[in-house]
């Protein structure tokens, strides 16, 4: 990947104020393609050390039909999973003097009887201390997204309101119930379509939601997960951190969780 898609100063701000922002043509053609050819055939494989979420005809699959860390099965995955060009804009949007991969997944929305996945946060789901420290995901559309076949959605600033307890995103409970009167009350949910290729950040305490899939088409998309530098482990259990040897309240790092980017003097 080249260096011409470089964070800008009002992207940064635009992160920093909202909890969110759109990035266009974070891949080019080229890259799309592979990308879309490795990502089909992770989704496809039945590798040992990924992790499906959920089974064809389950309900958390008409949420989605998901696989995390696609990566540890698939090579080609691999190389835009760890790519040093994500990661390096995830530390200029963060102001963080690192950033540690957490965990990828391919997302697919399957089309037919397709469910929309529920307003939520990420952080109540990751077994981390220091919410605040603002881990963050990069969600790139590997086909064009709008309301029809699952573009996200995000509540501008939500990211201030802190860390919430997780939603059922099979059977959901409404978010927005558990806020104090007047929170966000000035904050109206900000619809985000995308080309193929190009991507948001967001923060993983930023309220966001992904549409159904009313297409005859899979939606599919690559999210990577990563960690500013002081994030620790909570001790609560994830397929991630599963195995892995962490001790509680220690870093989240070792063999799966590498560093990809680093700030220099």
């Amino acid at each position: 990947m080249t260096a011409a898609n470089q964070v800008t100063e009002e992207q940064i701000n635009f992160y920093r104020e909202n909890g969110f922002v759109k990035l266009e043509n974070m891949l080019t053609g080229e890259e799309l393609e592979q990308l879309r050819e490795y990502l089909e055939e992770a989704m496809q494989e039945e590798g040992s050390r990924s992790v499906k979420t959920d089974q064809k005809d389950g309900t958390y699959y008409r949420v989605l039909n998901q696989k995390v860390n696609t990566w540890r099965d698939h090579g080609g995955m691999a190389k835009f999973s760890f790519h040093e060009k994500f990661a390096k804009a995830a530390l200029e949007l963060t102001g963080s003097n690192e950033i540690r991969f957490f965990h990828d997944h391919g997302l697919w929305k399957m089309p037919g009887d397709s469910k929309p996945t529920p307003w939520h946060q990420d952080t109540p789901y990751w077994p981390v201390n220091e919410p605040e420290k603002g881990m963050l995901s990069i969600w790139i559309a590997l086909d064009d997204v709008d309301e029809k076949n699952g573009c996200m959605a995000f509540v501008p600033k939500s990211h201030r309101i802190g860390k919430l307890n997780p939603i059922d995103l099979v059977n959901p409970q409404n978010i927005f119930d558990a806020l104090e009167d007047g929170k966000l009350e000035d904050s109206k949910p900000v619809i985000v379509p995308l080309k193929a290729g190009s991507c948001t950040f967001h923060n993983g305490l930023t309220f966001h939601y992904a549409h159904a899939n009313s297409t005859d088409r899979p939606r599919r998309a690559l999210a990577i997960i990563y960690m500013p530098d002081g994030i620790t482990f909570s001790g609560k259990p994830h397929t991630v951190t599963e195995g892995q040897k962490l001790e509680k309240g220690q870093p989240v790092k070792g063999p799966l969780f590498p560093l990809l980017a680093k700030r220099h003097a």
